[in-house]
């Protein structure tokens, strides 16, 4: 019987547990290497070790490894091997075995466990590894003509341009065995099943390689390619890791998969593919996003999306699906089964985003192609990303199904202008470039911090900036000064916090310059404000006095923040994670990843969890620690930070351990009392949550309250009135205003029937396009719907001036315009850029608005120009 995918697992698992390896489970596809992504390669969780940066577990470990690329997903589906998402079977020493025992085991463990007939294997070997040679030679018995030797671009491996190297020796597998020397690059007739990577070497920066004082040993097979061939199916596809998968997408479309056309057996496969990564990246914490590996899920999501829709499917299907995937995942993965709803949530909300705008954004795409243009525009690729959510490769694959490529040059043009556009108005740049900083810090050296223990201190002035320049003196007229102290008590900005405020003073009182902010560059500790009397020199003794209350509240809201952080993991979702925080003195704002808005209900629970823990008294209690023991004792890191090591933790015990070097309370009770004042979504799988801590709390009801007697004394009425009568006057609202939608209706009604004695008949279809006076947007709707049914097969355009400077255009178009061709959001939108607007809609109905009335005549003679042509057949 062909061996499943979950037994080569094991199999392979327990081979090198019988040969004293530690079997370690598979570290996650979010790396803690901050210069990737994602899990790439089996190796990629010990690269601290092979760089010697941190200690190995065990001399022999042997791994399953969940792995994600997308370099390769043009070729997905295409090929037999290619996928975005697999497993690498893998085993390691460090600084134990070498080469003998790591081919003598290979060989035995495809040969032997795995039963591969020897005839039917071959080698590669890095051309100047001799002794690798003479071990498949004389130690295997390999025949010589069964080995290829190959140059250091395909058989020597290095971690980067420096670090530990060595060559490498590959197994293959030959599906077509014939008499005489193999040619490993015939991916047809072979397929590389392990790969031997023999660690022995160092280059240094001058590109000189020296032995390596403990030799490793770096192994991978590709578990997908394996099941291939022991289950003898014709792709990795057919094998039961991905099949299951593509099996019930197959029969959703009512396609025969051993049948199917190349089209389609190529979506079906995109699909498998990408349902597998998905669920796996929702599964360890990703969330679709428009940045880093969110970017790259959504990609995926709306990839396989597409293709679905590519089949027929006509409804949504990837939550469903991913039930199939979470399943074959289940018996080496149970953390992704323990994450089925949030993977479906997460998958239904994208699928349902990226459908409503994927049938008019493919639709503008494929109008651009008929026009048979060199390429699609770099404006176009990017209007169609910004608002249709098409993602620039996914344009680009739709545009290579139709032998056209995309202007990525002009595209990143448009990119660059919308960044820019995007950064107008934001706060300040640098006075002095990154270098300049680290240059200043070589000279003057790091700043020493006081501020965990002290909030006053006596210093001396080391430099002081204006304008970007290094003077030496300041006084009061020369405005904003930066100034940097051998030692502070100032917190500089960081981990979310802002930097304190405060005072430095001469000794003798003379001089006084009010701190606003402090800002970290490179080791620098740097001080903003002015001089408020007397003069600052360079060399000065100063005294040190930062805000206390500002520091006691800004700590309050910091404690506050990781409490916040603990109890939405613990009441919401283990999984949760900072997406970004801000911390003051008046308030604190935390982003997580959620695909939700939170209840209210579930709003007061945290709120009452978090203001139980602070009344419990809890410690908190500051420990430096390795970096690697501060994590190895659970405590969390915000992904993508920067940490030093040793690193500080923050431990409130049975509460929350985090890695922070922000001021905290020495006791939960400092707090004072926690109030959750909003919670929104500011991205997609982004949610905020904004609070107020100690006398915060204090501000925020007495601001609540002035609220409150205001309206008791402008209504006179009760404070528990209030909602009562806001209620009867949105009542009252909502009834006028459906009035006056009614008479706006009826005038526009009016106006209109006038407007049918204008109808013209082009070719059988009814024509009518016209002005209304003062109507609304909703009432010139209603009216050109009205207008259509008693026209029939045809199209109405109306255009009106609602009121001041505003301009609203309206399409109807009839089932047989449509089937023509024309697009009604297409025709208002071109319409709407003569009025110095803009707007779209469905294919049938569509609604634009312009600025510019002066425009409106020349709209319309232009609608009624297209039409009577498109109408007429020319």
């Amino acid at each position: 019987m062909p061996l499943a995918g979950d037994a080569i697992r094991q199999k392979f698992l327990e081979f090198y547990a019988q040969h004293s390896h530690q079997v370690l489970p598979s570290a996650s596809l979010i790396p803690s290497d901050p210069t990737v992504l994602l899990t790439i390669a089996g190796m990629l969780p010990f690269k601290p070790i092979f760089l010697g940066q941190q200690a190995a577990p065990h001399p022999r470990v042997t791994t399953a490894q969940r792995c994600l690329r997308t370099n390769d997903i043009e070729n997905v589906g295409r090929t037999r091997r290619h996928h975005t998402f697999f497993e690498m079977l893998g085993n390691f020493s460090f600084g134990d075995y070498f080469k003998a025992a790591a081919i003598a085991w290979a060989w035995e463990l495809v040969t032997q466990g795995f039963g591969l007939p020897p005839e039917q294997l071959a080698v590669s070997v890095y051309a100047e590894d001799t002794e690798t040679l003479t071990l498949w030679q004389e130690v295997v018995g390999l025949p010589p003509e069964r080995i290829q030797k190959l140059g250091a671009e395909d058989n020597f491996w290095a971690a980067g341009p420096t670090g530990p190297c060595g060559p490498c020796s590959e197994i293959y597998y030959d599906f077509t065995p014939q008499p005489g020397a193999v040619d490993l690059t015939d991916e047809v007739r072979f397929v590389e099943i392990y790969n031997l990577v023999f660690m022995e070497l160092n280059r240094d920066l001058q590109g000189n390689v020296t032995p390596l004082a403990h030799k490793n040993i770096d192994t991978g097979m590709g578990l997908e390619r394996l099941a291939r061939i022991l289950q003898n199916v014709p792709s990795n596809y057919e094998t039961d890791l991905i099949f299951p998968v593509i099996e019930p997408m197959a029969d959703w479309v009512n396609v025969n998969y051993q049948k199917a056309n190349v089209e389609q057996q190529l979506s079906l496969k995109i699909i498998g593919d990408h349902l597998r990564a998905v669920v796996h990246l929702i599964a360890d914490g990703v969330i679709p996003s428009n940045v880093r590996r969110g970017y790259i899920l959504r990609r995926l999501i709306r990839r396989l999306v597409r293709h679905g829709r590519l089949l027929g499917l006509r409804r949504s299907f990837s939550a469903e699906l991913a039930l199939t995937a979470i399943d074959l995942a289940r018996p080496a993965y149970p953390h992704v089964a323990e994450r089925t709803t949030t993977i479906q949530n997460e998958l239904h909300r994208e699928e349902q985003q990226f459908l409503k705008t994927l049938d008019v954004g493919q639709q503008l795409l494929f109008d651009v192609m008929t026009q048979k243009p060199p390429m699609i525009g770099g404006k176009i690729a990017f209007d169609l990303a910004a608002t249709y959510g098409f993602p620039v490769e996914l344009t680009a694959e739709i545009a290579a199904e139709h032998d056209l490529t995309v202007d990525t040059a002009g595209y990143e043009q448009e990119m660059t202008k919308h960044r820019e556009l995007s950064r107008e108005g934001q706060a300040t740049v640098d006075v002095l470039a990154l270098n300049q900083w680290v240059e200043l810090t070589n000279e003057l050296g790091a700043s020493v911090f006081t501020g965990y223990l002290n909030i006053t201190g006596t210093t001396t002035v080391q430099a002081i900036l204006q304008a970007g320049e290094r003077v030496s003196r300041g006084d009061d007229t020369c405005g904003d000064l930066l100034v940097i102290l051998q030692e502070t008590p100032f917190y500089a900005e960081s981990g979310g916090q802002v930097g304190d405020t405060g005072y430095i003073q001469s000794t003798d009182d003379s001089m006084k310059f009010r701190v606003v902010d402090v800002q970290k560059k490179a080791d620098l500790w740097v001080h903003y404000g002015r001089v408020e009397q007397g003069e600052l020199t360079i060399g000065m003794p100063v005294q040190t006095q930062v805000d206390r209350w500002q520091r006691v509240r800004t700590q309050a809201h910091h404690t506050a923040t990781h409490l916040l952080q603990a109890a939405l993991q613990k009441l919401i979702d283990p999984h949760i994670a900072q997406a970004g925080s801000l911390v003051t003195a008046e308030r604190l704002r935390f982003d997580f990843n959620c695909s939700r808005a939170l209840t209210p209900a579930e709003l007061q629970q945290i709120e009452w969890q978090i203001n139980r823990w602070i009344i419990e008294a809890h410690q908190a209690q500051v420990l430096t620690l390795p970096l690697a023991a501060a994590k190895a004792k659970g405590a969390m890191a915000m992904f993508g930070e920067k940490y030093s090591d040793p690193v500080r933790v923050i431990d409130i015990p049975g509460v929350s351990m985090e890695l922070c070097g922000g001021t905290h309370v020495s006791n939960t009770t400092e707090i004072g009392l926690f109030k959750i004042v909003a919670e929104t979504g500011i991205a997609s799988g982004i949610r905020r949550l904004e609070a107020v801590a100690g006398l915060g709390v204090l501000d925020y009801l007495n601001q609540r309250d002035r609220v409150v007697k205001e309206l008791t004394d402008l209504f006179k009425i009760k404070p528990e009135e209030i909602t009562d009568r806001v209620r009867e006057l949105q009542q009252e609202m909502k009834s006028k205003t459906k009035q006056i939608e009614e008479l706006n209706t009826q005038l526009a009604r009016s106006q209109a029937l006038q407007l049918l004695t204008t109808t013209e008949t082009i070719n059988g279809y009814k024509l009518l396009v016209g002005q209304l006076g003062q109507v609304d947007g909703e009432a010139l709707r209603n009216v050109a719907q009205e207008l259509l049914q008693k026209l029939g097969k045809g199209a109405v355009v109306l255009g009106a001036i609602p009121a001041g400077d505003k301009v609203t255009l309206v399409a109807a178009f009839s089932p047989e315009v449509v089937k023509l061709g024309l697009q009604a959001g297409r025709l208002v939108g071109d319409l709407a850029k003569l009025c110095g607007g803009g707007g779209g809609g469905r294919p049938n109905l569509a609604q634009a608005g312009g600025k510019d009335p002066q425009g409106l005549p020349k709209a319309l003679d232009q609608a009624r120009q297209e039409l009577r042509q498109k109408l007429a057949g020319q």
